[in-house]
This record gives structure tokens, C-alpha cells and sequence, in this order.
């Protein structure tokens, strides 16, 4: 039996990381739907253990120069204060745990967090907008969780670049994975 095209699966299936991107991006209140939908992946609790900074227009160079000062020699504050320039629009990701919680251990939480992130990364592209998560050691730097207001318990996961998929270059084809070295059926007779 065929079964009609899925939306859903087709973003699933053909979504990629898009190191290169221009505008435009999703204006705010498209993200912000799209973001209102993100929150829906699962989450134990509903303890919605996540925010998210957005960073767009001038304040990509600010946060550049932040990235710069962090960096630990001059070719590397060089190239740092352009990566914010790479997309129109940066979420910057902010995992906020509830610590101790009675029911959702730490992990559970940073699952939720990266469910939200991988959940707006397909609606993104189900929209016709590209994304990549982009990380590195400046999430560690005092600098740039100062000017992003992450607070001490919290845990600044990277960023999410966002905008249109340039038109040149190629992407190579994921290679299937093997799903039978993936996934294991107990026998039910026990034996």
C-alpha cells in the first residue's frame, strides 16, 4: 500500500545544517509561532527548561566584539568577531534546569532543551528557512554570558543561526544509517 506524501517526513528527510546563510529570517512573529510549536516537543514535567536570546541586526557586531574579547589570541578574535555576521538572525541557547526537581532529573531537562532546539530547527525548514546549531568555548566565556544575561545556573548551549539558505553550493546526501545495528527486538519467547 502507498501512502500519500508526508509533510512531516519530507522535512524530516530532507533537512540539512546550513553553514551559509543570508536574509531574509523569520520576522518575530513568525519565529514567535513557530517557537510556540517548537514547545511542544516532549518535556517531562512541562518545566519548559529553555530560552532563547534572539540577537539580529547591530546587535550580531556587538555580540561579535563580546566573541572577540573572549578569544585567546588575535587571529582567533579576528575570525570571532564575524561569526555572528554568518546569519541575520541568532538564538542563542539557554538551557535553565530546575535543579533538584523531585520528578526530572538534569539530563531529562537538557533533553527537553534540545528536543525544542531539533523541534524549531524542522519547522524552520518546513517554512523554507535554513538553520545550523553552531557552538564552541565561547559558551563558557564569562563575557559572552554576561552580555547575554545567562545566569550562573544556567548553561549557554550555543547558537542557532538562522535565515535562508544561500543559493550556491552543494550538499552532500546523508548516508542512510544502519538502522539494524541500531535497534535491538528482545526475544518475546525469552530464549
Amino acid at each position: 500500500m502507498t501512502q500519500p506524501p508526508n509533510p512531516v517526513l519530507e522535512a524530516v528527510l530532507t533537512r540539512r545544517s546550513a553553514p551559509r546563510l543570508t536574509e531574509p529570517a523569520p520576522g518575530r512573529h513568525d519565529l514567535e509561532r513557530l517557537i510556540q510549536a517548537a514547545a511542544t516537543a516532549p518535556d517531562h514535567g512541562r518545566l519548559r527548561p529553555w530560552r532563547l536570546v534572539a540577537v539580529t541586526g547591530n546587535e550580531r557586531a556587538r555580540l561579535g566584539d563580546v566573541l572577540a574579547e573572549a578569544a585567546a589570541s588575535p587571529e582567533q578574535a579576528r575570525r570571532a568577531a564575524t561569526k555572528p555576521l554568518r546569519a541575520p538572525l541568532l538564538l542563542s541557547i539557554v538551557h535553565c534546569p530546575v535543579p533538584d526537581h523531585p520528578k526530572v532529573p538534569e539530563w531529562e531537562q537538557l533533553a527537553a532543551t534540545t528536543g525544542v532546539v531539533t523541534t524549531l530547527s524542522l519547522l524552520l525548514h518546513g517554512y523554507g528557512w535554513a538553520s545550523i546549531w553552531r557552538t564552541g568555548s565561547a559558551v563558557q566565556a564569562p563575557q559572552v554570558r554576561k552580555y547575554l544575561g545567562v545566569a550562573d545556573r544556567e548553561q549557554l548551549l550555543g547558537w542557532l543561526y538562522v535565515g535562508t539558505r544561500c543559493p550556491f553550493g552543494t550538499f552532500a546526501e546523508r548516508p542512510p544509517c544502519e538502522i539494524t545495528a541500531k535497534i535491538t527486538w528482545p526475544d518475546s519467547a525469552g530464549g
